[in-house]
């Protein structure tokens, strides 16, 4: 089965709200799906004990007081019951299909992501009821906007996949572009499951940033960030990804994988060896008309 797992911010006002909506819905998805809480921030260790997720207190943190994602993925890789695991951030409600979605990539190794929907809710679902669901579909349906490429908010993966991880601060920007650079990097398969997941994000401000600016979560974190992403062409999104998932013909809720064809998504060796043969074409072409200008 799965092991999903986060780094909470501590369990204050909506903030509370929002994470604790979020991780009830994945104690949800199965009964044999794992959650972790990482980090000792105020109510985390609380909130592990309540909704029956395992708790890994201790990890690194930077001069900010902020978690290092490097020390929670090695955390949780020793530590997780099931080889295949799940990060997702905090704020983040999944739904079944999402289970479904993973269980239908057929690849053994692989790193699943997608697209968010982002959503205003600010109010405690109440998980007890059935159809639970059905309330935030309305409210996606009727307000929510469907996310850019550029942020991702979940990683399904397998144990040892990706290897080690600079030392990233959690919630900053940059870390989640270099991870779909990292498995591509690798050569393993990188699945777009936003057309068969709804997948709901929680609006939220950026208070918890330290030295943010414009109320984003924007600095010196994010520039540190940046630093360890190491450039550009380090940066890939959603729509990088090799392959995706679509649904099937018929009303069972089967997904299938379709592999994607362009240039921006072919492995970074087949994308290298294209640009060095068009720079040998350029380089031919140029070479031509010199020849013809000499003659000339």
């Amino acid at each position: 089965m799965l092991t999903l797992f986060s780094v909470p911010k501590p369990f204050v006002g909506a903030v509370a709200v929002i994470q604790r909506n979020a991780i009830q819905s994945w104690t949800r998805l199965h009964p044999d799906c794992e959650v972790i809480l990482c980090g000792d921030d105020d109510g985390v260790q609380e909130a592990a004990a309540q909704f029956h997720a395992r708790h890994i207190p201790d990890v690194t943190r930077n001069e900010f007081g902020t978690p290092l994602l490097d020390s929670v993925f090695e955390s949780v890789e020793r530590e997780a019951s099931h080889p295949l695991l799940c990060y997702v951030n905090a704020d983040i409600i999944l739904r079944k299909d999402f289970l479904a979605a993973v269980q239908s990539i057929p690849f053994g190794k692989f790193l699943m992501v997608g697209q968010r929907w982002d959503v205003d809710l600010k109010e405690a679902i109440d998980f007890s009821a059935d159809g639970w669901d059905e309330p935030l579909e309305q409210l996606r349906t009727r307000q929510g906007v469907l996310h850019p490429p550029t942020g991702i908010d979940y990683f399904v993966f397998r144990r040892g996949t990706v290897g080690k991880l600079p030392p990233f601060a959690v919630g900053r920007p940059g870390w989640d572009n270099w991870f779909i650079y990292r498995a591509r990097s690798l050569g393993i398969p990188v699945v777009d499951a936003t057309r068969v997941t709804t997948v709901i994000h929680q609006n939220h401000d950026y208070a918890h940033v330290k030295h943010a600016r414009d109320g984003t979560a924007e600095g010196p974190e994010a520039e540190e960030n940046r630093k360890l992403v190491g450039g550009w062409q380090h940066v890939f999104y959603t729509r990088d990804a090799t392959h995706l998932l679509i649904a099937s013909a018929g009303d069972d809720g089967t997904v299938s994988v379709r592999l994607r064809r362009n240039l921006q998504t072919l492995p970074l060796p087949a994308l290298k060896a294209c640009k060095k043969v068009n720079y040998l074409f350029g380089a031919g072409i140029r070479f031509l008309k010199r020849q013809m200008r000499s003659a000339a």
